[in-house]
């Protein structure tokens, strides 16, 4: 019930595909799109998986194939496999255990397909005035103090006076009451919960969520997942538990799918201070001495190593 049984008799194919006219591939069925059955084997190349109760053997193209039986021996030819604990007798082309008990045909393996690798993860944030104090996506940056920011709980929020309240879009703040009032009532101000930022030294910083990692010229960057794994070419970065993979240009995890690596941004300079021999982007922003400043995507100032 699992799989379609090609013209001939030697081939087979998974449910939700169809054989093809010379009965040598496997033709996915419209509608089917690459979708994946919900128990699935994944093969070892971590791009590739079979069926339940298949078994991924390597082809002579050097792709994966799947053997519609689980534990399966691959055989040498890398066209046919037998049942579990048995072995391929390439010249009868029968299957035979070492007690003589089982003499059946080699099966032939039909080709895998590729897992449908996760997203990647991107974390969205709002970055505040300052440059360096961040706040959650759907959120609002609203100042504390001259040197600190708080986040508002709210999107597009009106900052209070107090620098401690903020009141939803399109009311307004009554201190004297702590209210927020509109045309149509009043509701209890909310509180301002501090902006939180990732200390990377005395002097840089990385929004929060983000990971402190050393760029190519030795500046700091950040890499925005938490806990990330920094790769050796101080320009990507891995999700934790992944390891890099510097001639794939993506991230491995053991058992697990590809992932693309992340890119790093250039971390932000504590306070604003301009160090010596830095190149000077504003009057508050600067990038290492040999580096170019270059406007990120928030409009903010990035660093070309």
């Amino acid at each position: 019930p699992q799989s379609v049984l090609c013209s001939g008799g030697h081939n087979c194919c998974p449910r939700g595909s169809h054989c093809s006219a010379d009965g040598e591939s496997c033709v996915t069925d419209p509608g089917m799109g690459t979708r994946v059955a919900p128990r699935a084997v994944p093969c070892p190349d971590g791009q590739s998986e079979c069926p339940d109760d298949a078994t991924c053997c390597v082809t002579s193209s050097g792709a994966w194939g799947c053997c519609p039986m689980p534990q399966a021996s691959c055989c040498a030819d890398k066209a046919h496999c037998c049942p579990h604990a048995t072995i391929c007798d390439l010249t009868r082309g029968r299957c035979v255990s070492p007690t003589g008990d089982t003499d059946v045909p080699l099966s032939t393996a039909f080709p895998a397909w590729k897992r449908q690798p996760p997203a990647p993860v991107t974390v969205r944030q709002v970055l505040c005035p300052d440059g360096r104090s961040a706040c959650p996506d759907g959120a609002t940056c609203c100042q504390l103090s001259p040197a600190q920011y708080g986040c508002c709980p709210l999107q597009n929020a009106v900052c209070c006076g107090d620098g401690q309240h903020c009141c939803p879009q399109g009311t307004t703040c009554d201190l004297i009451h702590s209210t927020c009032t509109s045309l149509g009532g009043s509701a209890s101000l909310a509180a301002l919960p501090k902006a939180h930022e990732v200390k990377c030294d005395e002097e840089t910083s990385c929004p929060d969520g983000n990971t402190c990692c050393r760029l190519s010229s030795g500046a700091w960057g950040c890499c925005p997942l938490e806990q990330a794994v920094c790769c050796p070419d101080h320009v990507h970065c891995c999700p934790q538990g992944y390891t890099c993979d510097p001639e794939g240009g993506s991230c491995l995890q053991a058992g697990g799918p590809r992932r693309p690596w992340g890119r790093k941004t250039p971390a932000l300079t504590r306070g604003g201070q301009v160090t010596s021999g830095s190149v000077q982007c504003d009057e508050e922003t600067s990038c290492p001495d040999g580096s170019t400043c270059c406007r990120l995507s928030l409009g903010t100032w990035g660093c070309c190593p």
